[in-house]
């Protein structure tokens, strides 16, 4: 499965995959402070381990940072 995420072209060795597997993979260790759009939709946390991504879905992965 060939999918675009935040403007980049990856290749995931998958025909079917979640909001949730999608960020195991590209974030694996902190989860907290993210937000995820997909098609300029933002999908509530609730539904990442339901919410199946299509091949052709332009993927937005965002992360808080802490500043001032």
């Amino acid at each position: 499965m060939e999918l675009k995420i935040n403007n980049q072209t990856k290749q995931f060795a998958t025909d079917s995959l979640t909001v949730q597997a999608l960020l195991d993979f590209e974030i694996p260790i902190k989860q907290n402070g993210i937000a995820v759009a997909i098609n300029n939709t933002v999908i509530p946390k609730s539904d990442w381990n339901s919410y199946q991504i299509q091949e052709t879905d332009n993927i937005l992965i965002i992360s808080a940072t802490q500043g001032g």
